[in-house]
This record gives structure tokens, C-alpha cells and sequence, in this order.
């Protein structure tokens, strides 16, 4: 296997080669009459041909065979893979899941894809316009197999397991407590070294890309220069037995056979890539004086709507960091919000609920339905001695953010067998402090 090497900064225009092939990218035209090596060129397009140049997003592969060969897609079993979301009634309540299971190999050879299992989500992936939230819980690689999502992007968050990623760009190794987004359109492969499990956040119709930071100026949050593209990497291997690639589109799959690998290209240059991400560079902003700064300074990631100011979806998390607010209730307050939320854990023990959520389940916290500190956390936090301590540390929680309104599917609801249906309960014990001859101190 070729050494993994990559590519820094996000959103820039990237030129790879495989070394192997020196000369492989062509100077001077994207797609001249013959391309060196005998290479096909091929463009994949990301955006409209016709979209402003910052927002336009496309990568020229010069590959050894072209994508296009390929028998006919059929459609193929579906899995716990769905869009559908009338499935089952609506519920407002407050979600939350244990630890999803991870299939035993002993059992049965599960790979990333028939692992994936929708959750939630909204819109529709016909008119490019919603989002999707799954969970994926495997035991094995995927072998002579890749997935292709005509539909939107994914963002992958490891919780359990490295995974090695082959991409038409290049590999990827991703360990948790990394992401890393695939675009769509992209082929990739996934390797796995064990048990394993993750988070997948999908939009349908947007990319991400880096918030906006107003008045927090030129640094902070996500920096550019820490996100990184694969380099170039290729193998020419015939597949006699068939190559199949698994295509997603209208939110079904699909199958496709074909004699080759598809991680055939030898050089490749555009802005238009996977990439990835490791949260532990991400610089906190974080309130200094006084009261509770909005959760919206920890975004990482945003997929932007048509509407000022307001996402498809923001990938938010919860890093270790210092807490020095004066006369203030640190942890998260009580909250009822016009967005959708769900969260996950990575590691650790949130910081609002120490117990109960595990690294590996989940939450969902609808539009407009209240949550916010259990019981213990509220009594311990507004009596806290508040001097200047770490928050958070040995912990990575995050949260997928989305101003839609997210219908849980069947197998979140039943099939899975892993909501908590205690969960209200945590709120419970909160009993009225209410004093009508309350004074305030002298002092």
C-alpha cells in the first residue's frame, strides 16, 4: 500500500500525482487530445458549470479507464437505508438511544454500507433540498465493492475503530475523533480493522464549508490549513470475478458490475475533493466574562440554505476547554430551539448528562421540544465554586444541527431496539427553588 500523505488547506485548487507516473497531469489544458500515458480525462463537477468561481467546485481525474464502463445499474437489496419518512408517526419527545449494536462476525460479515441505518431526516433528494442522519455499525472490508452517493454528501465521524478510506482521490486512514467528508459523486472503498461504528451526516443540494466568523475576525473555529485532500494514489487490477459498484440515488441502491477497480486514477487536480479533519484542532472561542455564548461558536462545518443565516445543517462539537465565566450557569441552558438537533458521542461523558449517554448512542431533540441539564447536573453546576476549570476534558461530543424538522424512521423508533425510553425520566427529580420573599443579597 502506498504511503498516506495529503494534501492541506480546504476549498483550494489541488494538482496530485501518483509518483509512479511522473508527468501524469497534463500542462497547460484540462482535457487535451491525448493526455499522457494514454490516461482518459474525466471531469467531475460538483456545482453548475455556471455558478460564481468560489462556489464553483469541479476536479479533472485522468484515469486509466473512464467511470462510464459499466454494465447496467439494477436496483439491489435496501437494508435499514431509507428516505422514506412517513414510515411511522411523527414524535415530538425527546430521543434518546443507547449504544447502536455492532453486528458480531461470527454471526454475520457486515461491511460500511450494509451497515448504514437511517435514523432521521427531511426533504428530498429529487429536488436537492434535505438531509439525512445514519448511523453505521460493521465488522468487515468492503471487498471488490465501492459506494457512490448520487445524492449528497456525506460527512463520516468515527466512534469506534479506524477505517481506511480508498477514494478515486486517494486513501484516507480515519480514526476517531476525525471526520472527513465525501462529496457527492465520489467512489470510495472502506477498510475496517475490527469492530466498528460511526455517525454519518448526509445533505442533499448543499456542500460544506467553513462558517462565516463576523466579528471573531481572521482565526479561530476550523482553520483552513488543517483540512487535508489525499494524494493521488492508483491501482490497475482487472476484477474477472466483477467489480460491483453501489450507487445511491432517489435514496435507493443500486448495483452496477464491472471488470476493473475503479480507484484507477493516476492523477488528478481540482477543488472538488474528500477530505478530512482532526477535531483536536479545532480552536475554541468561548465566553471570558459573563454569561453563556451560544453553541453556534463551536461550528466545525456548515451546509448552507437558501436563506441567510440559516443552514441545511451545522456540524457542531464540544471540545475540551476552559470554562471562566463569572456569575453564570456554564453547562447548556434549558432550550427550546426552531432547529432540529441530534448528538452523538465520541468519547467521554457529556458535560449535561454524565449519565446515560454513551459514547456510541445518541439523542434527538426536535424542533421546539424542550431539553436541556438533567437533574444532577442542574443542582451541582448552580451551586459550583466557579473558578477557572476544564470542561469537557477527555470528551468529544458533537451535534448534528439542521433548520428541518427531522421524522425518526422505523428501524430508530423499533427496529434497532435501542431508544431509552426512560429518558424523560433524567428531568424528572427538577423540583421548584421558587421563593416569593426572596431578597437580594447586601453584599
Amino acid at each position: 500500500m502506498a504511503d498516506l500523505k495529503y494534501l492541506t488547506g480546504f476549498g483550494n485548487e489541488f494538482a496530485s500525482e501518483d509518483p509512479r507516473c511522473p508527468g501524469a497531469l497534463p500542462e497547460g489544458q484540462n482535457n487535451p487530445q491525448a493526455c499522457p500515458y494514454g490516461l482518459y480525462a474525466e471531469q467531475l463537477s460538483g456545482s453548475a458549470f455556471t455558478c460564481p468561481r468560489p462556489a464553483n467546485r469541479r476536479s479533472w481525474l485522468y484515469r486509466i479507464l473512464p467511470s462510464v464502463c459499466h454494465k447496467p445499474f439494477a436496483s439491489v437489496q435496501q437494508g435499514h437505508l431509507t428516505h422514506s419518512w412517513d414510515e411511522v408517526e411523527p414524535d415530538p419527545n425527546q430521543l434518546r438511544w443507547q449504544p447502536f449494536t455492532i453486528p458480531k462476525v461470527s454471526e454475520k460479515k457486515v461491511d460500511f454500507v450494509m451497515g448504514l441505518h437511517t435514523l432521521c431526516g427531511a426533504g428530498d433528494t429529487r429536488t436537492r433540498n434535505g438531509i439525512a442522519v445514519h448511523v453505521y455499525a460493521c465488522n468487515s472490508s468492503m471487498t471488490d465493492r465501492c459506494f457512490n452517493n448520487s445524492d449528497g454528501d456525506f460527512l463520516i465521524v468515527p466512534q469506534q475503530g479506524k477505517i481506511l478510506i480508498t477514494t478515486e482521490f486517494g486513501k484516507m486512514m480515519m480514526e476517531p475523533n476525525e471526520i472527513c467528508v465525501i462529496q457527492q459523486g465520489m467512489r470510495f472503498s472502506v477498510e475496517v480493522f475490527g469492530a466498528t461504528r460511526g455517525y454519518v451526516l448526509e445533505v442533499f443540494g448543499a456542500h460544506f464549508e467553513l462558517p462565516d466568523l463576523g466579528p471573531i475576525g481572521a482565526n479561530g473555529l476550523a482553520n483552513p490549513r488543517d483540512f487535508l485532500a489525499p494524494v493521488a494514489w492508483y491501482e490497475d487490477r482487472k476484477v474477472p470475478g466483477g467489480y460491483t459498484v453501489i450507487n445511491k440515488y432517489q435514496g435507493k441502491l443500486f448495483a452496477a458490475q464491472q471488470d476493473f477497480s475503479p480507484f484507477n486514477v493516476v492523477a488528478w487536480h481540482g477543488n472538488y475533493t474528500p477530505y478530512k479533519y482532526n477535531l483536536e484542532n479545532f480552536m475554541v472561542i468561548n465566553c471570558v466574562a459573563f454569561d453563556h455564548a451560544d453553541p453556534s461558536i463551536f461550528t466545525v462545518l456548515t451546509a448552507k440554505s437558501t436563506r441567510p443565516g440559516v443552514a441545511v445543517a451545522d456540524f457542531v462539537i464540544f471540545p475540551p476547554r476552559w470554562g471562566v465565566a463569572d456569575h453564570t450557569f456554564r453547562p447548556p441552558y434549558y432550550h427550546r430551539n426552531c432547529m432540529s438537533e441530534f448528538m452523538g458521542l465520541i468519547k467521554g461523558h457529556y458535560e449535561a448528562k454524565e449519565e446515560g449517554f454513551q459514547p456510541g448512542g445518541g439523542s434527538l431533540h426536535s424542533m421546539m421540544t424542550p431539553h436541556g441539564p438533567d437533574y444532577e447536573c442542574f443542582e451541582k453546576a448552580s451551586t459550583a465554586d466557579l473558578k477557572p476549570e476544564r470542561v469537557a476534558e477527555g470528551t468529544m461530543a458533537f451535534m448534528f444541527e439542521s433548520s428541518f424538522s427531522m421524522a425518526v424512521t422505523k428501524w430508530g423508533l423499533d427496529t434497532c431496539n435501542r431508544l431509552d425510553k426512560n429518558y424523560y425520566k433524567c428531568w424528572e427529580p427538577l423540583k421548584s427553588h421558587f421563593n416569593p420573599n426572596w431578597k437580594p443579597s447586601s453584599t
